[in-house]
Order: C-alpha cells, then structure tokens, then sequence
C-alpha cells in the first residue's frame, strides 16, 4: 500500500477516537478554561449572557483568599506525608507476596487488593468506628498498652493524620500489583551475581532491586501524586472538611464553590491552579528520574 494511502487508512481509523477525545476532554477543558476568566454564577446559570469577563480577577482573589491557601497546605500534607508512605507500604508489601519464602500469594495479593475494589462509604462506616474517641477500636487498642487514646477525626491536629491512614489502607493495594509486575521483570541472575560477591538480602534490594524498580517508581509515584492532589472523597465521607477546615483539601474547596455556593467562575480557576500544580510536581519527577541539577 502506498505511503499517503496508509497515511490516510490511519487517519481514518482513529478520527473517531479523536472527535470522541474532542469532544469530551478538550472541549470540556477549554469551556472550563474560559469560564474561569468569567464572574459565572447562579444567575448565570439562569442566563448565561449575564456572565462578564473579568480576566484574571477570580485569580487574583484566589492569591488572595486565606481559605485557599489553608485548603492548599492541607492537600500538601496530605501529598508529601501519604504519598510516600503509602508508595513504601505498597512496595514493602510486593515485596512479602513476591518473596519465595511466601506461601499462597495468590490468596494475600487478593486480600491485599481487596480495600481498592471497595466502596469508601462502606470503608468509611467501618473507619469511622475505629477511630471513635469513646468507643473505637484504635483507642482500645492504644489503651491496652497504656497509651491515652485520640479524638482522631475531632482534634484538628489528628483529622488529617486519620484520614492519611485510611487513604493509604484503601489504595496501597493498586500500587502493589503494580511493584509485582515490576518485580517480576527483574533479572533472576543479577540476584544470583550478588549472591555470589558475598551481597546480603539489604544489599541486593538497594543495588538490584531498586535500581531495576527505576521505571516502576517513577510511574507510580507520578500517579500517586496525581491521585492525592485530588483528595476529596475521604474527607467529604469522614470528616465533611473538619474541625475547624483541617481536612478542607484543595478539590473539596472547588466543590463547596462550585456546587455549594454556586461561584463557578472562582471555582474554575480552583480547578486550573490545581492542575498546574499536578502538572508541575509531574515535571519535578520527571526531571529527578533523569538525573538532571
């Protein structure tokens, strides 16, 4: 088949996906784009032609907002302390299920995996019971080694810690299968190389393992930051943005301004910030992962 003949075959074959990618990705993102640089509101809503351009007025006030930047230091929490911590225990445990010492793995990556396929209200009803001040089972727990229990989601220094724990219990398991994957790719005979110059088990997981892990922490780490910048659902479950907003992420502010005070125009420009932030810590990653000053 001549080259412009294939060329246009191809073109062809992937013009629906395209007009499909169009229509409900790029169009709904410029639309939200625009509407960002507007006053849109209720009475919008009503009548669109009552909407005015302000530029980047919704931005400014943003700068400017107290609410905002509380919103922003509570998803930063949440991204610099969960991120990593559910990364290592996703790691840690595909680890346990790939080992060879390791009896039904078939069984403990189900179990393992299981929280992922779950509905968080369901997660939440059960959380909500171990972490009651009175009667939860954490307190218990602590209390039977002399340990004075925790109002977990009633002390704003504990609520974001709460719902760090839930987060990373209810999503390390998809991480996981993701590190097995990648360490079943590792070459069984660079562990045997090790083996044989005298290396142990800590050091042929950090001059083996994670060096052959490069790709896969990259991978993962990008959309586990991606996933926690969007943190929305626990909060909104457990705890509804308190006490006193300390669980107000930067996705719960656009909701409450969106869909609550109907503020559309501000509650855009939330969504724009938001994304260059994500877009930025995807850059940083990137650039660790090369190596590059």
């Amino acid at each position: 088949m001549p080259q412009t003949a294939a060329s246009r075959a191809a073109a062809l074959f992937i013009a629906p996906s395209l007009l499909v990618i169009g229509l409900f990705f790029f169009l709904p993102v410029a639309a939200a784009l625009a509407l960002s640089l507007t006053d849109f509101d209720l009475y919008a809503l009503a009548d669109p032609s009552t909407a005015r351009f302000v530029g980047l007025k919704n931005y400014a006030e943003l700068a400017q907002s107290a609410e905002f930047w509380q919103a922003l230091r509570n998803t930063l929490y949440f991204v610099v302390v969960g991120g990593p911590l559910s990364v290592a225990v996703s790691l840690g445990t595909a680890l346990l299920v790939s080992s060879k010492l390791t009896r039904w793995k078939g069984l403990w990556r189900t179990v393992f995996f299981a929280p992922v396929v779950t509905t968080l209200v369901a997660v939440a009803v059960v959380w909500r019971y171990l972490y009651n001040g009175q009667y939860g089972l954490l307190n218990a727990a602590l209390g039977a080694v002399g340990i004075e229990g925790v109002d977990w989601l009633g002390d704003p220094a504990w609520a974001m810690p709460a719902i760090i724990g839930l987060a990373v219990w209810k999503n390390f398991g998809y991480n996981m299968i993701i590190f097995v994957a990648g360490l079943a790719g590792v070459p069984e005979e660079l562990y045997e190389a090790a083996r044989i110059d005298g290396a142990g088990w800590w050091a042929q997981f950090r001059h083996v393992t994670l060096p052959e892990l490069a790709p896969t922490f990259l991978f993962v780490g990008v959309i586990t930051m991606i996933g926690y910048f969007q943190l929305f659902a626990e909060p909104y479950v457990m705890t509804e943005g308190g006490p006193l907003r300390s669980t107000v992420s930067v996705v719960y502010l656009m909701y409450e301004e969106g869909f609550k005070w109907w503020n559309l125009g501000y509650a855009s420009a939330v969504a724009f910030v938001l994304f260059a932030m994500m877009l930025v810590g995807t850059l940083v990653q990137l650039r660790l992962q090369r190596g590059d000053p």
